[in-house]
């Protein structure tokens, strides 16, 4: 090959070379984003989210039924904070106010203060999740199941409850229905000679507040 060809080969390379750089440019953009996705995937940087429960915004219902009739009643929440780690781990607790239980009616509500709950002396009914079972989205709708210690009448009982969670930019809801054998657990059922009362009663939790979220395992 002769000096011609060599130039001639020269100048088709540079010709080339506006092609070349865009191709790398569009390289090196790809690169950048798959590192900056990779980034936000990576355990590292998985997020911990904290949800705080407002008062204002939860209820606690219990139905107990009699032959007679239904008797339906509230509780009143005390506090109640959750945080969930990537892994399904969580920690926190939803205390409800014992004394707080009323069902509309005076002398059965001073009954079930003085005989069953004794809420003189156990003031507070809580749950204290510990994991969970299936995926929290980060947005929308999720079904899930919360394992957890329930304590109610002084003593800690382990319960797996199914929830509903729903979460919109910074807050959430979540529904919670669960049965409570309360004879069984050692508590009085407080049925006379004439009215009959079921041995368990069912519980309504609706909760609402405001969800955080921040870096579980933050970069070294």
């Amino acid at each position: 090959m002769g000096w011609s060809d060599s130039w001639m080969g020269t100048a088709h390379h540079l010709k080339m070379s506006p092609n070349r750089i865009e191709a790398a440019r569009i390289t090196r953009q790809f690169v950048f984003a798959a590192t900056v996705l990779l980034a936000l995937v990576r355990p590292g940087v998985a997020q911990e989210r904290n949800f705080q429960l407002d008062p204002q915004q939860t209820s606690v219902k219990f139905t107990l039924s009699d032959v007679i009739h239904t008797v339906r009643g509230t509780f009143k929440l005390k506090q109640g904070a959750l945080h969930l780690d990537p892994s399904g781990n969580v920690g926190g607790a939803i205390v409800v106010d014992a004394k707080s239980g009323e069902s509309g009616n005076g002398i059965r509500d001073r009954k079930m203060h003085r005989e069953v709950l004794e809420s003189d002396r156990y003031p507070e009914i809580s749950f204290r999740p510990d994991r969970v079972e299936g995926s929290v989205a980060t947005s929308g709708k999720s079904s899930v199941m919360v394992h957890g210690m329930f304590n109610i009448h002084g003593v800690d009982r382990e319960i797996s409850v199914p929830a509903q969670v729903e979460i919109n930019a910074d807050h959430w809801t979540t529904t919670l229905h669960f049965t409570v054998p309360y004879q069984k657990w050692g508590m009085k059922n407080p049925s006379t000679l004439f009215l009959r009362v079921s041995d368990t009663v069912e519980i309504d939790l609706v909760a609402a507040g405001n969800v955080a979220t921040r870096s579980a395992n933050p970069p070294q």
